[in-house]
């Protein structure tokens, strides 16, 4: 990775740079300064501690090694859509019930899995930049590199990554379209139910909903959803807290005989592409089991 310095980075140390520019963790610092050449200025290698200035090239080796990747992330050959694709950016349209990285009775049925089998030629780490649920649908954004990773997170952190959902809801809510703004935090002591909580409980965070009422079919209804922060289960937890749960949520909401899942679908994704900087735009359709429902 080559890097010309300019004018707003001059007079700030390598690892100044490469922790509030690039957004490097701290392990990959580690990991890029303690391989051999793995910093260079000028063509000349140094340490984390030199003062860069203006036209001074950097360069730095950021590849993955096979120290890199974890001996628990198997390739398999798994099918699973693919919505956009580069060297830096992977975008999966991934299926229901399908977990994202491997956990205690899914070592080998999830994304991770399956692109470290489309990337078996090389040495690869996977690096979600956003993450689904197991019964969601939809569009999932990954980064194929330290570099990439670090400035999509920081795309995030700036909420430059706009997620968009369509989901299938008990009931309609009375308003077409509104916001729902509520504190979230853990139930109990369990790792990953959510509940809607005051602002004074343990853990609360803010969590703010936006949605608007497609179409009404029957006992369901359409919505777009936009989920103004990234709490987790945070769409769940919304449209059961008003009543209308995602159809299909047996967590918040029941069970359905007619959807073996939560009728929940990342439709829309858009992100400032981590090299080039341009938006990237896409889109996935419904899947058959929620088209279903509404059909």
């Amino acid at each position: 990775m080559k890097i010309v310095i300019d004018k707003s980075s001059d007079g700030v140390t390598v690892k100044e740079y490469l922790f509030k520019t690039l957004s490097f963790s701290a392990a990959a610092v580690k990991r890029v300064k303690y391989r051999e050449g793995g910093i260079t200025v000028n063509g000349e290698s140094v340490t984390v501690r030199r003062v860069l200035r203006d036209g001074d090239v950097l360069e730095l080796i950021t590849e993955d090694t096979e120290d890199d990747e974890n001996e628990y992330t198997v390739p398999v050959d798994l099918p699973i859509g693919i919505a956009y694709e580069d060297e830096f950016v992977t975008v999966v349209d991934k299926p229901p019930y399908m977990p994202a990285h491997p956990s205690l009775g899914h070592k080998d049925d999830t994304v991770a899995n399956a692109l470290a089998y489309r990337y078996r030629e090389r040495p690869y780490v996977f690096r979600p930049v956003n993450r689904l649920d197991r019964d969601t649908s939809g569009l999932m954004l990954t980064a194929n590199g330290k570099v990439a990773s670090g400035k999509l997170y920081r795309s995030m952190r700036r909420g430059e990554i706009k997620k968009t959902y369509l989901a299938v809801l008990e009931g309609a809510p009375d308003e077409t379209r509104g916001r729902i703004e509520t504190y979230m935090c853990r139930e109990g002591d369990s790792i990953v139910k959510r509940r809607v909580c005051s602002a004074e409980d343990d853990g609360a965070k803010l969590a703010v909903t936006d949605y608007e009422v497609l179409g009404v079919y029957g006992e369901y209804s359409l919505v777009k959803a936009v989920p103004v922060t990234g709490r987790t289960h945070q769409l769940r937890v919304h449209f059961a807290h008003i009543g209308h749960p995602i159809v299909g949520d047996s967590m918040y909401g029941s069970a359905s005989g007619k959807i073996g899942r939560q009728a929940l679908h990342a439709a829309y994704l858009s992100f400032p592409h981590p090299e080039t900087g341009e938006t990237v735009s896409l889109e996935s359709p419904l899947p058959e089991d929620i088209k279903r429902l509404i059909d």
